[in-house]
């Protein structure tokens, strides 16, 4: 499928348009709102899915197969924060918010990783099946390392333990990594019964989410203005780099053209859940205007997009 056909095609999704219409709701003024109650439900139904279907696949799937893309995984874990850092320092932005930034963009959004996903079932292709495990993986590293950096380089008072504990028992990885322990355990015959709901649901939940993002980040397109150029720039630039660095590393540990877009995409998404949670504990000092509406009103809308078509394009350029 040729890219103008890929960028149609994943504009004119459900997802997407769900995405542009919140956008649109808050741009007017209406008083669509999802519910708070409805938000938490809905990410805790993904991620969980999102854990059990990882847990599951990895069950069948033999250690030989998944070791290289394992190793590629905790590798950009760390690369990505630490390049994310120097750029941000070279743009002359002080420790502390570096430090934050970079969490955001060498974790993972688990919403852009299910668009992906989906977008690759439209095109009719299949990634390989155990990669939302390795979301789970993703996750964490990143986030400590970021940390790290802002501690070293600039020494401030505790917080550092309770950050490393808000991550690891944070909603984001508990539900995904305990989805995946779920189904690994469980096997295959025991997801069966509930597959018809975290499986068949699926698409429809993240419709309702995406709503809902829309509605989220419209609300953080008046603080751009104050992103200055450097950042915005940051924001969509990053996130290419990194995709193509994860479609390389993806290609080279032996995933599909397929499965190495959708690890692209992962490693191109920035966290707005488990990242801003930590961040929040371990670097109060760090300005949140910066760190969320960059992650959540920069690039999540470019990544779901533009993003993941480009990164389906890239990966297919490498495995020629």
């Amino acid at each position: 499928m040729a890219t103008t056909e890929l960028l149609l095609a994943n504009l004119l999704s459900p997802m997407v348009l769900a995405f542009a219409l919140g956008v649109l709701a808050r741009l007017v003024r209406s008083d669509l709102r999802v519910p708070e109650e409805l938000h938490q439900s809905l990410s805790i139904y993904l991620l969980l899915a999102i854990g059990l279907k990882g847990g599951v696949e990895l069950s069948r799937t033999p250690l030989a197969g998944v070791a290289a893309p394992l190793a590629g995984t905790l590798v950009l874990g760390i690369v990505t924060p630490l390049t994310a850092y120097a750029v941000l320092r070279l743009g002359r932005f002080d420790v502390t918010n570096a430090a934050a930034l970079a969490a955001h963009y060498g974790s993972v959004s688990a919403v852009t990783f299910i668009a992906a996903i989906a977008f690759a079932e439209a095109a009719g292709a299949r990634p390989e099946s155990f990669l939302p495990a390795l979301v789970a993986v993703l996750e964490v590293p990143a986030i400590v390392v970021a940390l790290l950096l802002a501690r070293l380089r600039a020494p401030g008072p505790g917080g550092l333990r309770a950050a490393l504990h808000e991550i690891v028992t944070g909603r984001s990885v508990l539900l995904l990594a305990g989805g995946m322990v779920i189904g690994l355990l469980g096997g295959e015959r025991s997801f069966a019964p509930v597959e018809p709901f975290f499986v068949g649901l699926f698409r429809g939940a993240l419709v309702l989410f995406l709503l809902d993002m829309g509605i989220a980040a419209a609300g953080r397109l008046g603080d751009l203005r104050r992103l200055g150029g450097f950042l915005a720039g940051f924001a969509i630039v990053m996130p290419i780099v990194h995709g193509a660095l994860g479609a390389a590393v993806g290609t080279v540990a032996g995933l599909s053209p397929a499965g190495s877009a959708v690890f692209a995409a992962m490693v191109a998404s920035a966290s707005y859940i488990a990242a801003p949670a930590a961040v929040r504990l371990a670097l109060p000092a760090a300005n949140p205007t910066l760190y969320l509406t960059a992650s959540l009103g920069v690039t999540f809308p470019f990544n779901l997009t533009v993003g993941i078509p480009l990164y389906f394009e890239i990966a297919g350029w490498l495995a020629r």
